[in-house]
């Protein structure tokens, strides 16, 4: 009788064992994964609209069920928090955060646990705490801020002065702007800082640089996302061409940037979510390609702006409208 209950209090830990580690969900060929979403912007949906294309696609590719949920933490890091918890007490198989804070909240909750999380769209994991962590990964829009200033004095080597529009409390800003600080330095321009963290300071920042610069260069900043399309009218209205880390700045009016396509990031950052839960290795986070210029046709003409010089920077200049 003793060796009979031995036998079955073995099963059971074995069985525990499995469930810790995600075995449940390779058992039944059920994979449960939360998605994180830090606020809403064009960016951030584009992201997550990518990831979920991604996943129903693996689901019918590898003959499995991937049940999806979406979470918004609204910019709060008391709700990402909350959802932080919810997430891992309800037991997800994996954990897909998109933007900074989401992923830091989301790697708090998730200590102690073998949950993997694979976040999307960090500009700098390493400055944002997300490396060497065990079980976290994903992909990075790190931008190339040296060579979206070329494109700044390619379109008009005469500008004396710079506006550097970002929020002091976002991450993804924190190594561009340092790099854009060094680049204008360097060249021996000026530059005129103006930041802002909630929609109203972003509203007023922008309102402070008209007048008093050339051109605005604007890091891929949730922060600024948020209200894209305000500090767009503000800027144009004062003839100020906006140089931008992400295509959404663009299609809400900016004049130009140079990054990384986000259908292509968040299909890159499911892929490499249903590679952990199928397979269990974890590859180091990946940075994606950029080098896609996107201009703002309607804004370049508004402006007087002559773009041509562009087509020599790079490959592929993509011409967008306003609300495309």
């Amino acid at each position: 009788m003793k060796k009979i209950i031995a036998v079955i209090t073995a099963i059971a830990m074995i069985a525990c064992l499995f469930a810790a580690c995600g075995g449940s969900a390779a058992d039944d060929g059920v994979y449960k994964i939360a998605i994180v979403q830090q606020l809403d912007h064009a960016s951030l949906d584009e992201i997550r609209t990518a990831v979920e294309a991604r996943l129903d696609a693996v689901a019918v590719d590898k003959n499995i069920t991937v049940e999806y949920k979406e979470f918004n933490g609204q910019n709060d890091a008391t709700v990402l928090n909350q959802i932080g918890s919810q997430v891992v007490s309800d037991g997800y198989d994996a954990i897909i955060p998109i933007a900074t804070l989401a992923a830091q909240c989301m790697v708090t909750a998730a200590e102690g646990t073998d949950i993997p999380i694979i976040y999307a769209a960090i500009s700098d994991p390493a400055a944002a705490g997300l490396t060497d962590i065990p079980g976290v990964t994903g992909t990075s829009d790190a931008l190339n801020t040296a060579f979206i200033l070329d494109m700044m004095l390619a379109a008009d080597p005469d500008i004396q002065t710079v506006g550097l529009l970002y929020s002091n409390s976002e991450p993804n800003s924190e190594t561009p702007i340092a790099e854009a600080k060094a680049y204008l330095d360097a060249k021996g321009i000026a530059y005129l800082e103006k930041t802002g963290n909630t929609a109203d300071e972003v509203i007023t920042a922008a309102n402070a640089l008209v007048g008093r610069c050339e051109a605005v260069f604007t890091p891929t900043d949730n922060a600024v996302m948020n209200v894209a399309a305000t500090v767009a009218e503000i800027l144009n209205e004062g003839g100020i061409p906006h140089y931008t880390g992400a295509d959404s700045f663009v299609t809400a009016g900016a004049f130009a940037t140079c990054g990384v396509n986000y259908t292509e990031l968040g299909t890159y950052t499911a892929d490499m979510a249903m590679d952990i839960l199928l397979g269990g290795a974890v590859p180091e986070y990946h940075v994606m390609d950029g080098g896609i210029i996107t201009v703002n046709t309607e804004t370049a003409a508004a402006l007087g702006l002559d773009y041509s010089a562009f087509s020599e920077m790079a490959n592929t200049v993509r011409e967008v409208t306003t609300g495309e």
